[in-house]
């Protein structure tokens, strides 16, 4: 891949938020191939990351040679919004960093309070923007997709343009301090304590009512991701950028309409062979694709994964990949010599077999077409691949018809084995994905409503049961091994891929606990049932 037209900065090491005491920054680069993404070249200190004893991840070792930070860009605000800083003052939004420490919120108990965060991420965009005019004579720049905390909720500053979404009104009254803290960023108090509101109960007592919303030109707003999800603008609790905990992103490319910012480990196959040849490694399975995919289109151009195979199989380390990328066929050479010397496990992950919804939820990835002609190539050139079916989304892709199809095509692609699951809605993503309901199929909103009420983020217990009822003879028809969580014991199995979608939300979000996610075959193991399976 030919990167003409390539600009360098080596001097931008804030875009690299969390990485300053675990990387060493090398430079920046953006390139017309992949336009809206920033590419950002670090040199890894380690390459195994261990997993804490305390997690329910069901593996021990995983390597991520990259570290996506992509954001949909959906809360955005003028660069001149005054932020509430951890020292009391005021400053605007373009005058801060990432690092700097500021205000945000969090719920303890009954109340909401006031705690101290710090900014991880800050990025610009170009967007339509809205005036929002207070009672108080408090006013706020701010996209149509941003959300301030009002009486009655999260709500966005305008509604949807199809479909509906909770939005200010001027029965809306926002919180926060309003003219309290703008008098605080005018006197400037000697006693400093007076400043500090660790802790203190959010009461609005300003009259903080919206007494208008005005439509503004396009133009550059700001915005960031902090540690507690918001922070306070102008005086109101603002919230940020809904942040991919895990930083996780698939199949990146300029096709999304959202920044993107990617951490690339150049070095991280010579520092991987370094911890491999250490006495004290006990040659753990590792684990390829549980947290960053290791085919994301950056790998086209880093090649980071050959040296990384290479690396593991000379010293006897088994490993795993798990993929949704198509990218891993380049490798599949490379992979077979691996599996000579060291048991490797091979997954794809293809959750969506009709294309208009697939476009509809994961435009940014390859087709499925695609994906069922990658799994062909490594069935033919020997492993027994498996495919998670999984999130199956609840009326959608769980109809007799749908699944059989799906379960055909991935028979016919050579697969050995399907894991399935149904979608698991965690809090965070729950709204986006009711969002995208409204805006896609409404007439499903109450379905889903009663499949996932309150905080539930699993599908019931009944309709697992129904689905396994449904699903299993169906794969037994097809020549396939059946895996679903119910079938395993907590702590077996393996995670499914993170996935990004250009709505806004990653199937990550969607999939499974990782406790409760089963286990794939290895390469070459006999397809007997193994009633108490291990990880690999």
């Amino acid at each position: 891949m030919r990167w003409q037209g390539q600009r360098i900065d080596e001097t931008d090491a804030q875009a690299l938020p969390g990485m300053e005491n675990r990387t060493g920054f090398l430079r920046t680069v953006t390139t017309p191939e992949f336009a809206g993404m920033t590419f950002h070249e670090v040199l890894a200190k380690s390459a195994l990351n261990h997993v804490p004893g305390s997690s329910k991840m069901p593996f021990a070792w995983t390597i991520n040679p990259y570290r996506g930070c992509s954001h949909a860009c959906v809360y955005c605000v003028s660069p001149d919004t005054l932020i509430l800083c951890g020292d009391g003052r005021q400053r605007p939004l373009k005058d801060l960093h990432v690092g700097d420490e500021i205000y945000g919120t969090e719920v303890h108990g009954a109340y909401r309070r006031y705690v101290r965060t710090r900014i991880q991420a800050k990025w610009t965009t170009r967007k339509p923007a809205y005036r929002i005019t207070l009672a108080d004579g408090t006013t706020l720049v701010a996209s149509g997709d941003h959300r301030f905390l009002t009486d009655r909720g999260w709500k966005h500053v305008t509604d949807a343009e199809s479909g509906q979404r909770p939005h200010l009104t001027t029965n809306n009254r926002m919180m926060g301090f309003g003219t309290r803290q703008r008098f605080f960023s005018v006197t400037h108090p000697a006693i400093t304590r007076k400043l500090d509101l660790e802790g203190t109960a959010v009461k609005t007592v300003a009259d903080l009512r919206v007494v208008g919303v005005e439509p503004l030109d396009e133009q550059e707003l700001l915005d960031i991701t902090t540690g507690t999800g918001d922070f306070i603008a102008n005086g109101v609790i603002s919230h940020n950028c809904f942040a991919r905990g895990t930083h996780t992103y698939l199949d990146l490319d300029a096709g999304h309409d959202f920044d993107s910012q990617i951490v690339v480990k150049v070095n991280i196959a010579e520092t991987l062979q370094k911890e491999l040849r250490r006495g004290s490694w006990q040659h753990e399975t590792v684990a390829l694709g549980t947290n960053t995919d290791p085919y994301q289109r950056a790998e086209g151009r880093y090649r980071l994964m050959p040296g990384i195979i290479q690396a593991l199989a000379a010293s006897g380390t088994p490993f795993s990949v798990l993929t949704k990328g198509t990218l891993i066929r380049r490798d599949i050479p490379l992979l077979v010599d691996a599996a000579r010397q060291v048991p490797v496990d091979v997954q794809l992950s293809i959750a969506m077999f009709d294309e208009t919804l697939r476009e509809a939820i994961e435009q940014g990835a390859p087709s499925t077409q695609a994906r069922l002609d990658t799994v062909r190539a490594l069935s033919d050139a020997g492993f027994r691949v498996g495919v998670f079916l999984m999130p199956i989304l609840p009326h959608l892709t769980d109809s007799v018809t749908a699944i059989d199809d799906a379960l055909r095509r991935i028979r016919e692609a050579g697969a050995d084995h399907v894991i399935y699951g149904a979608l698991h809605l965690r809090p965070g993503v729950k709204p986006w994905f009711l969002q995208w309901l409204s805006q896609h199929r409404p007439d499903l909103l109450s379905s889903y409503r009663a499949l996932y009420p309150g905080t539930t983020a699993e599908a019931p217990k009944d309709y697992r049961r129904w689905l396994s009822r449904r699903v299993r003879p169906l794969i037994r028809m097809h020549g396939l091994e059946a895996r679903h969580s119910d079938d395993h014991p907590p702590g077996r199995g393996t995670m499914a891929p993170d996935e990004q979608v250009t709505t806004g939300l990653p199937l990550w979000l969607f999939e499974q606990p990782a406790h409760e996610r089963p286990a794939p075959s290895r390469f070459g193991s006999p397809r007997a049932p193994d009633p108490a399976p291990t990880l690999f």
